[in-house]
């Protein structure tokens, strides 16, 4: 039987870095583990049909708090069956709730939690999507509940102090990647 791959969740509120960090942490990743995968939550999001970022109508039932679990927990499902089977997943989502989270680390042998920690300061001065400063509606953290992480792998606070080259080497070394 081969080696069983990890999985690193990286989770955070809308503009803590989640896609920038994850994505230079998987494509430095992908050098020592050809086979790894990379999974973008705004991505799933598009597919499904329910991301407002580019102004696409939101499908009502798929963005229930019941649908979000639900979907948070299929994806973690499917990255725990890669990981049995030897591959390394990155994941960049916020999978807002506890209760996943909880999952993730019973579940998931090889599990890593990266919470991108940023100020509200941060996030108004960020706020790429307009999230914060165009009164949307269902906004995690805003007006949806945010479970904040409490049990994570590491915690980064990402309010510009680091680089995300010198964040990703940070978190290869803490994951004694090299």
């Amino acid at each position: 039987m081969s080696e069983k791959g990890s999985v690193y969740f990286f989770t955070g509120l809308a503009g803590s870095g989640k896609t920038t960090i994850g994505g230079l942490f998987y494509q430095r990743l992908l050098k020592q583990k050809p086979n790894a995968i990379l999974i973008d939550g705004d991505q799933a999001r598009i597919k499904a049909g329910y991301s407002t970022a580019d102004g696409m109508v939101l499908r009502e039932d798929r963005y229930t708090t019941e649908a979000r679990k639900a979907g948070a927990m299929k994806r973690f499902e499917r990255c725990k069956k890669l990981a049995e089977r030897g591959r390394d997943i990155v994941v960049c989502s916020m999978s807002m709730y506890t209760e996943v989270r909880t999952w993730n680390r019973a579940n998931i042998e090889n599990y890593r939690e990266i919470y991108l920690k940023v100020t509200w300061e941060t996030l108004y001065r960020r706020d790429q999507k307009g999230l914060y400063s165009s009164r949307v509606k269902n906004v995690v953290g805003v007006d949806l509940p945010w479970d904040e992480p409490g049990h994570s792998s590491i915690v980064i606070q990402n309010d510009g102090g680091e680089t995300p080259e010198m964040i990703v080497d940070r978190l290869f070394q803490f994951f004694g990647l090299g």
